[in-house]
């Protein structure tokens, strides 16, 4: 998994939600840096290794066997914005399920998706590279839960199920919970991660299909795409500047072809600062170095811009309220499923 890795806020607001009252959520918020009264924005995104260790941690505190699914449940197509409306928009369930495997990287960079044809039937496949950590796990039966979920809201009677649900993990304790969300049977310990739907599900028409609206928004959408691709390369280009110190903004536009008044334009548009996009380089890249055994806290300490130990040891307690050392020895493996 690369350390620039990451995913939207929104699942990560979702869970904690989830959770309810058996956590303190606006604390578990805080901790991945969320304003627990802030403005939901799914372009707002999280490090996926501080994703799954949030959930690990709520984990600890509480049964999460059905968090997943309670999760899944909670979301609506609206809550992904114009990738909502256009899996809304789509004429057939199979062309909302397109669209998910086409545009997944607008609110996630660690999975992607695609379907494949299997007899009369056809396979959503969810692919996640990384160790099979607990969090990871949980969030990819929270993936599968939502796309169940926003299926039943397009369908004309809200009654979709899958054929089938496949998951590479082992089981909880008990599946009934699952089996009765999903309304089919359940195969953990699989070799996919996957909904099995039938042809007769994907081809019935959804009821808010609209051909118009449609082209419209997929316009959008690939604009979208576009523009995440420039910001991670920015990303990536501030990491690798890291080594030689905090980069300025002049430097960095010159290297990118652009006017400093151009780079600024184009941050502001995302809602970001410099200063911001820096901040947030910096965070995931020691928290991805961090959980490498193979660098020293002092050499992640300069990776990361910083000229000495001590100051990199105070921002990163400040970013995330462990010190270093801390971080990494709880994110020296995977957990135990619950």
């Amino acid at each position: 998994m690369s350390i620039m890795d990451a995913v939207t806020s929104l699942f990560v607001r979702k869970m904690v939600a989830a959770a309810g009252s058996r956590v303190d959520g606006p604390a578990l918020l805080k901790s991945v840096g969320l304003d627990p009264d802030g403005k939901v924005d799914p372009k707002t995104m999280v490090a996926a290794g501080v994703y799954y260790d949030l959930l690990e941690t709520i984990a600890d505190e509480c049964d999460v066997t059905d968090l997943p699914l309670r999760t899944g449940a909670s979301m609506r197509c609206d809550d992904y914005g114009a990738l909502g409306l256009a899996f809304k928009a789509a004429p057939t369930l199979f062309g909302s399920f397109s669209r998910i495997s086409r545009y997944a990287r607008l609110w996630t960079s660690v999975v992607e998706y695609d379907l494949q044809p299997d007899g009369e039937n056809t396979w959503f496949t969810l692919h996640r590279a990384g160790p099979r950590r607990l969090g990871l796990r949980l969030s990819n039966e929270a993936t599968l839960a939502s796309a169940t979920a926003i299926s039943r809201e397009v369908s004309p009677h809200g009654t979709f199920s899958p054929v089938e649900v496949h998951l590479i993990h082992p089981a909880p304790s008990f599946i009934a919970r699952h089996e009765s969300y999903f309304g089919c049977p359940v195969f953990f310990g699989s070799d996919r991660d996957a909904l099995l739907i039938s042809r007769e599900t994907m081809s019935g028409a959804n009821k808010l299909g609209d051909e118009g609206i449609t082209k419209f928004l997929l316009g959008h959408l690939d604009q979208a795409l576009a523009q995440i691709a420039d910001t991670r390369s920015l990303k990536d280009m501030i990491a690798r500047a890291l080594s030689e110190g905090l980069p300025k903004m002049e430097d960095v536009a010159r290297r990118l072809g652009m006017s400093v008044r151009s780079l600024h334009r184009r941050l502001a548009e995302d809602g970001l600062t410099f200063q911001t996009l820096t901040e947030n380089t910096r965070r995931e890249l020691a928290e991805g170095l961090l959980r490498d055994q193979r660098y020293s806290i002092a050499e992640i300490a300069f990776l990361t811009g910083f000229s000495e130990q001590s100051p990199f040891n105070r921002a990163f307690k400040r970013w995330t309220g462990s010190t270093p050392a801390a971080y990494r020895k709880g994110s020296s493996g995977p957990k135990m499923t619950t």
